[in-house]
C-alpha cells in the first residue's frame, strides 16, 4: 500500500511540476504612489497599490501600463520581459519613482530578478494577484478509521484538463482525519481558504519550514519579518522546536517575546514551550512569557 501511495503523490506532484511554467511579477512604488497595473489591455488590482506582485505569468512578454491613483502623476507603459535570456521564466521585479527635476513625471525600472520558488512567502505588505483563466482547484486526502481503511486522493483542475483519482484500501490503518484545501479564482483573481487544526500533532514538514526560515531570513527590516512570521503562524502549526528557530531569526527582544505570545495558540506541544525561554536576553522576558502561557 505504501508503494503504490507514494507512486500515486509522485506521479501528481510531477504532474503539478510540468505545469508550473510561468513567471512572478512584482512591481512596487519607492515614493508610496498609489497605482493601478493593467497587463495587456487587462486591469489586474481593482484598488490602487503601492505594491503589486503578480503570480502565475505564462507569456514571456507583457504590455505593462501603469495608471496612478493621483491623476497628477504621468502614466507609464513599459515592456516587461518575465523570462530569461534562456528563456526561463523567473521572478523579475520593477521599481516606481519619481523623475528627480519634476515629481509629477514617473519613472518604471528593473530593478531585480530571482529563480521562481514555489516555497516563496510573499511579506504581508504586499497585493497578490493570480493571473490567469478562472479555474477552481479543490485537493482533499481522507483517511477512515474501520475494518478497511481507504485512502481517497482527489485533484482536479478544471480549465486544464487535468483529473486525477486514486483509491487504495489497507485494512492495517487507525488514523481518521479530513483536510480540505479549496482555492477559487473568478475574473483573475485567486482566493484561498485553508482551515488548520493543530490538535492534530503535525507541525509544518521540513522542507516546508526550511523554505519558510529562509524567506525570513531575506527580510532586511525588522517588522516585514515580524509580520511574515505571523502569516506563517497563522496558516501552519508548528512545534515548540519550530516556533524557537522563528525567534531566533529576530534581532530585537521585543520581537522575540510578540512572535511566541502569537504563535502559542498555533503550538502543536504546548507542554515544551518552555524551550522558547532559551531565546531571551533579559529574564524580564522569560518571565512574562511564562505569565502569558499561565494565563493560556
Amino acid at each position: 500500500m505504501n508503494k503504490l501511495f507514494f507512486f500515486a503523490c509522485t506521479f501528481i506532484m510531477a504532474l503539478s511540476a510540468s505545469a508550473q511554467n510561468y513567471g512572478h511579477l512584482t512591481i512596487f512604488s519607492e515614493d508610496g504612489d498609489k497605482f493601478t497595473l493593467i497587463l495587456n489591455g487587462e486591469t489586474i488590482n481593482d484598488a490602487p497599490q503601492t505594491n503589486l506582485r503578480v503570480e502565475e505569468l505564462n507569456q514571456p512578454y507583457y504590455n505593462a501600463r501603469i495608471v496612478f491613483a493621483d491623476a497628477n502623476k504621468t502614466e507609464l507603459s513599459k515592456t516587461i520581459q518575465i523570462t530569461d535570456v534562456d528563456d526561463i521564466y523567473k521572478d523579475v521585479t520593477y521599481k516606481i519613482k519619481r523623475d528627480k527635476n519634476n515629481s509629477k513625471k514617473m519613472k518604471l525600472s528593473y530593478f531585480s530578478e530571482t529563480a521562481v520558488r514555489p516555497d516563496f512567502i510573499p511579506p504581508s505588505n504586499v497585493k497578490v494577484i493570480h493571473y490567469g483563466q478562472p479555474q477552481v482547484v479543490t485537493q482533499s486526502t481522507t483517511i477512515i478509521n474501520n475494518n478497511a481503511p481507504t485512502i481517497n486522493t482527489n485533484m482536479n483542475v478544471q480549465g486544464m484538463g487535468v483529473g486525477i483519482n486514486v483509491n487504495i484500501s489497507e485494512p492495517a490503518m487507525v488514523e481518521t482525519h479530513t483536510t480540505t484545501t479549496t482555492t477559487t479564482t473568478s475574473g483573475g483573481y485567486e482566493t484561498v481558504e485553508s482551515t488548520a487544526d493543530c490538535s492534530r500533532n503535525r507541525g509544518m514538514k521540513p522542507t516546508d519550514f526550511n523554505g519558510a526560515i529562509s524567506s525570513l531570513n531575506q527580510q532586511k527590516f525588522e517588522d516585514s519579518k515580524l509580520k511574515m512570521a505571523k502569516q506563517i503562524a497563522g496558516s501552519n502549526c508548528l512545534s515548540s522546536e519550530q516556533i524557537k528557530q522563528v525567534c531566533k531569526t529576530f534581532t530585537f527582544e521585543e520581537s522575540k517575546l510578540d512572535f511566541a505570545k502569537f504563535a502559542y495558540s498555533r503550538c502543536i506541544d504546548p507542554q515544551s514551550y518552555y524551550k522558547i525561554n532559551d531565546i531571551f536576553t533579559y529574564s524580564s522576558s522569560t518571565d512574562e512569557l511564562t505569565d502569558f502561557v499561565s494565563g493560556h
